[in-house]
């Protein structure tokens, strides 16, 4: 089966295999949320990666996802998925220990109110976890539009450029400044536990070249502890609501 490229370019791609890559990235929630026995809500869980990941810490996981393709493949995964959207969570107030949003932000019609829905859903002192794509990275991920058609792929250098520019080559999707992300939270009762970049996993480059990969991993994660973090692929951002 081809891609849909009018649904990647609107919504994404989800992950459908478990790689090293999306394990990193749960490593990397583990270190400022506790899993075990909490209750969890996988907001645009795709077909459900991170929402199965989740079960191995707590049998207490939900997930939502707009595509009704995808949701009732998450549900072969995990129990508890529904078709929703991320500004309409169909959950009472104060439900989860933890809300989870894996690069989703950058493809909903209205941030601001789908983060809203996030601090709803949290009960007070639970967390919420956020990867999306960072402004500063090199490449714009999720393709670009060129004379009014779509063309998938890493595209070199959209990000940085000026804004009503970048916004005609990619409308399809946000990319956020450190600035910009913590801005949709502004008024809101939370308050950062932490707020880095991680830079990609590079799972397609060591399958292919194991060594390169290898290099690439070594001095790129040997930046996320450097101010030259700020240049990595996603912005990652935990929450405690108050």
């Amino acid at each position: 089966m081809g891609m849909d490229l009018e649904k990647a370019a609107e919504r994404g791609n989800p992950s459908f295999v478990w790689r090293a890559g999306q394990e990193r990235r749960l490593d990397w929630v583990q270190r400022y949320v506790p899993l075990r026995d909490r209750r969890i809500l996988d907001v645009g869980c795709g077909v459900g990666m991170y929402t199965a990941a989740f079960r191995r810490y707590t049998p207490q996981v939900f997930g939502i996802e707009v595509e009704l393709e995808r949701a009732q493949e998450a549900q072969e995964r995990a129990q508890g998925v529904a078709q929703a959207l991320g500004e309409t969570l169909p959950f009472t107030d104060d439900t989860f220990d933890l809300v989870f949003s894996h690069e989703v932000l950058e493809h909903v019609t209205d941030d601001r109110r789908c983060v809203q829905e996030l601090v709803r859903v949290t009960r007070p002192g639970g967390r919420i976890a956020i990867f999306v794509p960072n402004r500063l990275y090199a490449f714009e991920t999720h393709g670009l539009y060129w004379r009014g058609e779509y063309h998938f792929g890493n595209k070199f250098g959209i990000n940085w450029l000026p804004t009503p520019w970048r916004n005609q080559l990619a409308p399809h999707v946000r990319a956020y400044t450190a600035r910009g992300l913590r801005q949709l939270f502004a008024n809101l009762p939370v308050r950062v536990i932490v707020h880095t970049q991680i830079y990609p996993g590079y799972d397609n480059i060591v399958a292919r070249q194991p060594r390169l990969g290898k290099v690439l991993q070594g001095f790129t994660y040997a930046l996320e502890k450097t101010p030259l973090r700020i240049f990595g692929l996603s912005h990652f951002l935990v929450l405690a609501v108050e």
